[in-house]
């Protein structure tokens, strides 16, 4: 009888509940229990989990390890996919191997590398990837030459911090004067360039931006599935031009992810992403972790997330080819269901304590984010 695998994912973002759903849903039919820990409450990763637990607020890095390891010891944990604090467990396997515990991440030299995008630029460019050009900005003289060099070329101007992810902090910038105009509809990314420079001027302490020219669509995100050895086993892109999303395997895309996530050593899984500078795909991030859309190249006929589990736990699925690709499709928001009750128990102002309740089955009332072909 073929056991069943206990998978652990950290501190991580809502779409992994689909991450989740896949792994229950694998095609071998393999029992799997998922447990889940978060700084939320309200995390739908925990209420998804099969059991969940809220984790430590304030703890460094080597504090986190160490509750890492106590975690995987006290749960049997098989395969561990971290998030949180990704390198510094990294750099710790061989402790987590010893407990019986694989890591589902690459090794903390790969990650390092791209934690900070104008290393990872000049890493990329060093094995022929394309970039952009890009500057590293830290003060308002800094910003306003890089400015005005991109806008001699004729380019849009943009900037974002050298380390982060998830489009946080992300601006575009303007010369246009300041209107009703800016408070009509929603927030855009548009900020303009005097009250950026201003608000340098006015700063303590310097910034570290990387400013570039804003990039054209299409937006190719491939997903790269990469074995212990480098050799990737799977790469599938992920299109985005506006609300339409597709596939593409296309090797203008393929072949400069592959060369990244094979020449960096981006084990099990991957999203490196491109966008157009005039004719030419370039780099734009590379993520050393999953993405959050993964579970949309089940389009595909392909239960990635599974095949990363396998490859952690030794059972090479060999070159993966997707059978078929998706048709083009848009996303929509739906429900998901949270736990009754927040961990640990809390009182809500006006309500009485209610008994907490046991983890929903996997996909819940409803996905919280639903592919629909377009």
């Amino acid at each position: 009888m073929v056991s069943r695998v206990r998978v652990w994912l950290n501190r991580t973002y809502a779409e992994n509940v689909f991450f989740m759903d896949q792994l229950r849903r694998n095609p071998s039919d393999r029992a799997v229990e998922i447990h889940a820990t978060h700084g939320d409450p309200d995390s739908p990763v925990l209420a998804a989990a099969d059991t969940a637990e809220l984790e430590p607020e304030g703890l460094s890095p080597a504090a986190y390890v160490e509750y890492a390891l106590d975690q995987c010891a006290r749960r049997g944990i098989d395969v561990f996919v971290p998030r949180l604090h990704q390198a510094a467990i990294a750099a710790h396997r061989a402790e987590f191997e010893a407990i019986g515990t694989a890591l589902l991440a690459p090794p903390p030299e790969a990650i390092a590398v791209f934690e900070d995008k104008i290393v990872a630029y000049e890493a990329v460019q060093a094995i022929g990837v394309p970039v952009p050009p890009w500057w590293r900005v830290r003060d308002a003289d800094q910003l306003l030459a890089a400015v005005e060099e991109l806008e001699a070329g004729g380019h849009k101007a943009c900037f974002k911090p050298a380390s982060g992810a998830g489009g946080v902090g992300f601006r575009v910038v303007t010369r246009a004067p300041f209107s009703l105009v800016h408070l009509s509809g929603f927030p855009s990314p548009y900020v303009h360039l005097d009250l950026v420079v201003e608000a340098l001027r006015q700063a303590e302490e310097p910034v570290d931006w990387l400013v570039m020219p804003r990039l054209e669509q299409p937006e190719v995100s491939v997903d790269c599935l990469t074995g212990p050895d480098n050799r990737v086993r799977l790469a599938v892109g992920r299109t985005k031009n506006g609300r339409r999303r597709g596939f593409t395997l296309h090797e203008q895309w393929l072949e400069p992810a592959r060369r990244i996530a094979e020449g960096f050593g981006l084990r099990y899984l991957s999203n490196i992403q491109f966008r157009m500078f005039g004719e030419v795909p370039v780099l734009m991030d590379v993520n050393t972790r999953p993405a959050g859309g993964l579970h949309q190249l089940s389009l595909c006929g392909v239960n990635v997330p599974w095949l990363a589990v396998q490859l952690a736990l030794g059972e090479d699925p060999g070159e993966v080819l997707p059978p078929f690709l998706g048709q083009d499709y848009t996303v929509v928001s739906g429900l998901r269901p949270l736990r009754a009750v927040s961990l640990p128990q809390q009182r809500v102002e006006g309500a009485a304590l209610l008994p907490a309740v046991p983890a929903p089955a996997s996909g819940g009332v409803e996905a919280a984010a639903q592919v629909l072909p377009l």
